[in-house]
């Protein structure tokens, strides 16, 4: 897990990255903006074709991408996210109405979540953003989310209805830190974050080999008891941590003129982050709860 999404983790906090690099050095005969330059320049040059006068900026100031001119903007990654989790939402109310809870709805919930898996590696693997790939994941993930929501429904009554208020209130609380400045998403910061993060992921692989051999009883990290809380905190605060990420991506992304085409991106990294924080908050919900 290189990120909150595939896509965002090739395309940013790395050498070549897409365009929010950290470690690039502003080119010759430009001014700096921090340390960033604009990828998306002609003939590498990021304040190509004076942005700056015909923007009315001031020089050290990040050029922003003119209306109307196929650039991305706040709107467009606001009306992409409104579709993708449109899509995860619808499929998750038609999962949960229509298929009651079963063995054979538990398998259908894994395969959709296989699905869902394959279709945003494909995803991030393409140069290019693809709206059917990114709706499709959507929809299976929805499927996926409506089996497992109702199932623990049925047995921690209201638990679905916490855990979209526990996203909400996370993801609100990790905008508002970002945008009041208190994190600053630095090379560091992201180096340390991911860090954490693929080591988070590797520890829960060994442990889900682990109960599946039987060597590790009840979920063993991933138990229903303290233990599994802990580890559930540590993953919703790794899932605020993917959010800064495409907080700042998103925000790079604007202010240097990516192509309108990355609100798709945009929208398909906040989709699997916030998926990310919903799930782990569904378990969190279901082990406060007590009724095990």
């Amino acid at each position: 897990m290189r990120s909150s999404n595939p896509v965002f983790s090739r395309r940013g906090f790395s050498r070549d990255n897409g365009y929010a690099g950290f470690n690039a050095a502003p080119q010759a005969g430009g001014p700096a903006v921090g340390t960033q330059a604009n990828p998306y320049a002609q003939g590498g040059n990021p304040y190509a074709q004076n942005p700056y006068a015909q923007q009315g900026l001031q020089p050290g100031a990040p050029p922003q991408a003119p209306v109307s001119t196929g650039r991305m903007t706040m709107d467009d990654v606001v009306m992409r996210s409104a579709m993708t989790l449109g899509t995860v939402t619808v499929g998750a109310i038609l999962a949960w109405a229509l298929l009651p809870v079963s063995s054979t709805s538990y398998g259908l919930a894994i395969g959709s979540a296989l699905v869902a898996f394959v279709l945003a590696m494909v995803q991030s693997f393409k140069r290019t953003a693809s709206p059917a790939l990114i709706l499709g994941y959507a929809a299976f993930e929805g499927v996926f989310l409506g089996v497992i929501s109702e199932m623990y429904n049925s047995r921690w009554s209201g638990a679905p209805f916490q855990a979209v208020l526990g996203t909400m209130a996370v993801s609100g609380a990790t905008l508002l830190v970002y945008k009041a400045g208190w994190v600053r998403v630095t090379a560091r910061y992201a180096r340390i974050g991911m860090t954490i993060a693929i080591a988070f992921v590797v520890v829960m692989a060994v442990n889900l080999l682990l109960v599946a051999f039987g060597v590790a009883g009840d979920g063993g990290l991933r138990s229903m008891g303290p233990l599994g809380a802990i580890v559930g905190i540590l993953a919703i605060l790794i899932g605020a941590f993917f959010l800064t990420l495409d907080f700042k991506q998103i925000e790079d992304g604007i202010a240097y003129g990516a192509p309108k085409e990355e609100a798709w991106l945009a929208a398909f990294g906040l989709t699997m982050t916030l998926v990310w924080i919903y799930v782990e908050m569904l378990r969190l919900v279901a082990i406060f709860s007590g009724d095990d």
